[in-house]
């Protein structure tokens, strides 16, 4: 003989038992989003410092891949002429190693004889600041002691860089340390490879998607990616070309020694954002007390660059580059102190190009999370069918 169970004891029962249930799949939930998020903060916090002591094998590699997606257009137009994906990878890496050589041919050899010249020059240049020197006539010990200190302490070093000046790539992994060889060896390969790689790569990360417009997505991204980095790169290197060309021209007509090295030098340091034409200036500055005798002309190449950059950035880089790759200046300063701290002057080169990648990506991830939600209550009534 059995008792029977109430009904309304038993419903009691089973509803006491399905909020237990539900809160402790709630609890369970809350946890792992909560390990989620924690895991996710502690991997932001954690990869700056991990980038920054890891950088003899993060920096070749972010290179690399920054010059890789640079190079895709080349590749493409090389495949397009009927030539295997690894010949038009080799030729693109060839042109690329012979840009950089002759980058460094024009601006590293003449400047080893400028600092070869600066100890012998720094009469000339205390003489073309002694207008200013009498205005600030307390500061005259102090820059007295200073300019000894470089005299004394430069002469060493020039006749280093005299013989150690690299005069092409060749020689600069030659001359340089076993690791930054091996870095240089290792960021050629991955470039290699990287566009070797690149047809088939993008083909098979396509077809993996599993639905149609998940693809055409996927294909979008990786073109959008692309098109804006090599674009912004190409774009900027031949307007960098042509101001220092403008400012070579400039100095070669007041008859400044070695013109095509300043405009070399003009032209490399205006990737950098803000720190580079300012550097260059400074430069530019010191050379021109190193040739004139009187500090106002010595002044003007410094002047002219400054005026050429303040046309390119204002005028010129806007106008052609337009409004699609117009980046917020606030990013900018950060991306440039950002991967300045963590890598140096490589990394401040390296700043703006990786800005463009992941302000590319997120965007395109932004959209596509907007597309999967429904922007009215007409959209979610209607059928599937019509919705695609």
């Amino acid at each position: 003989y059995k008792t029977p169970v109430p009904t309304a004891a038993l419903s009691s029962w089973l509803d006491t038992t399905l909020d237990e249930i539900a809160r402790d799949d709630d609890r369970r939930d809350r946890l792992l989003w909560a390990l989620t998020w924690l895991a996710g903060l502690g991997l932001m916090l954690g990869l700056p410092f991990a980038l920054r002591e890891g950088a003899e094998f993060f920096l070749p590699l972010t290179a690399a891949i920054v010059i890789s997606i640079a190079l895709v257009p080349a590749l493409e137009w090389f495949e397009r002429r009927r030539l295997p994906s690894g010949l038009s990878a080799l030729l693109c890496v060839l042109l690329f190693i012979i840009a950089v050589n002759g980058a460094l041919a024009i601006i590293i050899m003449p400047a080893s004889s400028w600092f070869l010249d600066l100890p012998a020059k720094l009469p000339k240049i205390k003489a073309n600041l002694s207008t200013l020197i009498n205005y600030y006539s307390e500061l005259q010990h102090f820059i007295d002691n200073s300019l000894q200190s470089i005299a004394t302490g430069t002469q060493a070093q020039a006749r280093a860089v005299a013989v150690e000046a690299p005069r092409s790539v060749l020689d600069f992994v030659s001359t340089s340390a076993p690791s930054v060889a091996m870095q240089v060896f290792f960021a050629l390969l991955a470039v290699y490879f990287f566009l070797a790689g690149w047809t088939a790569m993008r083909k098979r990360t396509i077809s993996s998607r599993g639905s149609f417009s998940s693809a055409m997505q996927t294909a979008r991204i990786i073109q959008n990616v692309v098109n804006s980095t090599s674009e912004y790169l190409v774009t900027i290197t031949i307007i960098n070309i042509i101001l220092g060309s403008f400012v070579a021209l400039a100095l070669w007509a007041m008859g400044m020694p070695s013109p095509v090295m300043w405009g070399g030098i003009v032209a490399l340091f205006n990737f950098v954002p803000y720190i580079g034409p300012i550097l260059a200036a400074v430069l530019l500055g010191m050379g021109g007390l190193m040739t004139y005798d009187n500090i106002w002309l010595a002044m003007v190449p410094a002047s002219v660059q400054v005026i050429a950059h303040l046309v390119e950035a204002n005028v010129v880089t806007p106008m052609i580059l337009g409004r699609r790759l117009t980046i917020n200046l606030l990013l900018i300063l950060v991306s440039l102190s950002f991967w300045g701290w963590i890598w140096g002057a490589a990394g401040a080169i390296l700043a703006v190009p990786l800005l463009i990648i992941i302000q590319t990506v997120v965007t395109a991830m932004g959209s596509v999370m907007m597309a999967s939600f429904p922007t009215d209550s007409g959209d979610i009534n209607r059928p599937e069918s019509a919705q695609s």
